[in-house]
């Protein structure tokens, strides 16, 4: 896959991913479920900032990197 993930969006993937590991670790919620919840998107968010692609944006063609993703 290219990579279609910007830096702006890598440096808000990131702010996120750690906002929801905070709340994940620091909050005591009443269900387990809510806390592996928001690891998992944490660590979602994070490899797909590190990688440079999200199989969502993929999908529906969208790309925020300056890259022209018709070249090869």
């Amino acid at each position: 896959m290219n990579k279609n993930v910007g830096n702006t969006d890598k440096i808000i993937r990131i702010i996120l991913a750690l906002i929801a590991a905070y709340f994940a670790y620091s909050l005591e919620l009443e269900t387990a479920w809510t806390s592996y919840a928001l690891y998992t998107v944490s660590i979602v968010l994070l490899l797909t900032s590190l990688l440079g692609t999200c199989g969502l944006y993929y999908l529906i063609g969208k790309s925020t990197c300056a890259v022209d993703l018709d070249k090869k």
